[in-house]
């Protein structure tokens, strides 16, 4: 996983909403025939449950490629950007504002994706799809020591977010429940 050659330059698999960016994803990646260089399973509408196929295709994909296309959803993060991360797949985020009430950009700067940005993830932020062909053209060029050495790079920051969210939240806990019982 971690120093082999991975056959895919970077993966999509999700729900391809109408009227949604990841729309804009689909027919941009294949304008380039990029398509053919990455691992894309599109489906049109959401299943609420997935197969052990699904799940091991969907997981192949995150191994098998370097780069994992995160397209904001109903939220702008999700769930695939830390199993991408798992997998040594460096997130291609897209950072924008949705529609739902889980930042407000006028108020936060950085907002969405505070807390990432906030502890220097290794990822690549863009704005708009368009940006993705010079990205993949890009990463065409990076030889395989050196996805070898970003992926290690990933699985570390990785680690460590996750150590100091699980660090911070116990704070929290222990002077909020610690400071009730002292009354």
């Amino acid at each position: 996983m971690l120093h082999n050659e991975r056959p895919y330059l970077c993966n999509f698999v999700g729900t391809v909403y109408e009227n949604s960016s990841r729309q804009a994803l689909m027919k941009i990646l294949k304008q380039d025939g990029n398509d053919k260089l990455c691992w894309v399973s599109a489906r049109e509408q959401w299943q609420p449950q997935e197969t052990n196929e699904s799940l091991k295709n969907y997981q192949d994909a995150l191994l098998e490629s370097d780069l994992t296309l995160c397209p904001a959803g109903v939220n702008t993060e999700c769930y695939r950007i830390y199993e991408a991360c798992s997998c040594g797949s460096v997130p291609v985020v897209e950072d924008v504002m949705t529609a739902g009430g889980c930042g407000n950009s006028s108020v936060h700067l950085n907002a969405p994706l505070q807390l990432l940005k906030a502890m220097n993830a290794p990822f690549i932020f863009i704005q708009n799809w368009e940006e993705l062909p010079a990205i993949l053209e890009k990463e065409k060029t990076i030889n395989l020591e050196e996805k070898i050495q970003r992926r290690k790079r990933l699985l570390h920051w990785y680690q460590h977010f996750k150590t100091e969210l699980k660090m911070r939240f116990t704070n929290i806990l222990e002077s909020s429940f610690l400071k009730n019982n002292k009354n």
